[in-house]
């Protein structure tokens, strides 16, 4: 028996300025389009994920891919992963440079042998395994040069964007992809590439894509701590503000999460001003796209 395929995306959880919201919707639409797509054509959450945000990763609106923030040396390291729910299998890189989409090398590593890669030996990967290469200069916009160049505090920078998918197999999977903090230490990696607190998918429960402050995510492992809310049947909706009043409740910091449990019941939850997000199912002849949450989904 197959299943209804149901895909969220996320563009980031921060203030978002009224100069900003189109591009944020028009962004996420897209990306939520992408994947279903795929979806709708019987293809798989991995690919529906994938296909969602190489979307985000060539839009400067977001901070990941082009458009990513620069770090204190002026540059750009990317971090980027994914996860099954099948099988736990799972891929990651961080700290990666000159990778033109991140989060299709994560899923290249999850098919081959799980593990996290990071700086140079992600970049090696994706250059032997033929991904899409470019000079480090062309991850980033003008915008964001401008901003590092200033030393700009930017209230309105989304954060990590992210996936998730359930398709017709019934198989869930969560992405995500981020640029980091403005003017972060090079090398540093936040909660991005870090199964259970960037993302999570169990076809059990279900799958979840954080996005945030990594290093208020990362103590209350937030994408483990949502799904696990799922237990006992909970709604999304539920778990989801569950992991967020967790994490205000041990931690200052602001953060958001996207989750589908094996149902393809869909919720998020945040704390800061506003959160980007659109989903698609087949009730729906175009994706549905937020960057508040102007009314509870139904409880069902």
């Amino acid at each position: 028996m197959s299943v209804r395929p149901v895909i969220v995306v996320h563009g980031g959880a921060k203030t978002i300025s009224e100069d900003k919201i189109a591009a944020n919707h028009a962004g996420c639409r897209a990306a939520a389009e992408a994947g279903w797509q795929v979806l709708c054509q019987g293809g798989s959450a991995a690919e529906a994920v994938e296909a969602a945000i190489r979307v985000f990763e060539s839009d400067q609106t977001f901070n990941a891919g082009f458009g990513s923030t620069m770090n204190s040396e002026g540059e750009v390291e990317v971090d980027a992963a994914i996860m099954d729910g099948a099988t736990l299998g799972w891929g990651a890189v961080a700290a990666v440079q000159r990778v033109r989409h991140p989060i299709s090398a994560a899923r290249r590593i999850m098919e081959e042998k799980p593990r996290l890669l990071v700086a140079r030996s992600g970049e090696r990967f994706a250059l032997e395994h033929g991904l899409e290469m470019c000079a480090k200069a062309d991850l980033i916009s003008e915008e964001q040069y401008q901003e590092w160049k200033e030393e700009a505090e930017v209230a309105d920078r989304p954060n990590t964007v992210g996936c998730v998918a359930l398709d017709v197999n019934g198989n869930l999977v969560a992405g995500s992809s981020t640029g980091g903090v403005t003017g972060q230490p090079q090398g540093r990696v936040g909660d991005t590439a870090i199964v259970g607190c960037g993302l999570y998918a169990d076809n059990r429960l279900g799958a979840c894509s954080t996005t945030g402050d990594g290093e208020s995510i990362i103590p209350v492992v937030l994408a483990k701590t949502a799904i696990d809310a799922l237990v006992g049947g909970n709604h999304p909706d539920q778990a989801a503000q569950y992991a967020i009043d967790t994490l205000i409740d041990r931690v200052e910091g602001e953060a958001g999460c996207i989750l589908i449990d094996h149902q393809g019941r869909i919720g998020w939850a945040y704390n800061s001003q506003d959160m980007a997000i659109a989903y698609m199912n087949e009730d729906l002849s175009e994706p549905a796209v937020f960057t508040g949450k102007e009314q509870p989904l139904a409880i069902a």
